[in-house]
């Protein structure tokens, strides 16, 4: 396991601990909603409070994955609940790697349906 999937298996289990485990002590996690969390303590205490109030990760499957030296990306399939809506979307996920921890972590997501372009754009 790397340090991005063990993460990612730390959300989907809700384990907030793990989470945090998962992270340097002073990490640096930029969300694609846009909140950036500075320090593992950071991490721990967003984590606890999106699962204390309901959130629920039903679904991340990596979909493609690269482990380089210290770095790591992977592309991902997303699906959640949060505030009562379940939504999904795909994106993708770049790391840095420090003492087998996660040092940086910035993610993307896409902000439209994906199709196949015939010629003229929705």
């Amino acid at each position: 396991m790397t340090a991005l999937t063990e993460y990612i298996d730390a959300w989907i289990a809700a384990d907030a601990d793990r989470i945090a485990r998962a992270v340097t002590e002073h990490c640096h996690i930029t969300e694609c909603y846009g909140p950036v969390y500075r320090g593992r303590d950071t991490v721990h205490q967003w984590a606890q409070t999106w699962f204390d109030k309901g959130g629920v990760v039903h679904r991340w499957e990596v979909t493609d994955h690269i482990v380089t030296g210290d770095r790591e990306i992977a592309e991902w399939n997303f699906e959640c609940t949060w505030a009562g809506e379940r939504a999904g979307f795909e994106g993708a996920t770049i790391a840095r790697h420090e003492s087998g921890l996660i040092r940086t972590l910035r993610e993307y997501q896409t902000t439209a349906p994906l199709y196949d372009w015939h010629g003229t754009w929705r």
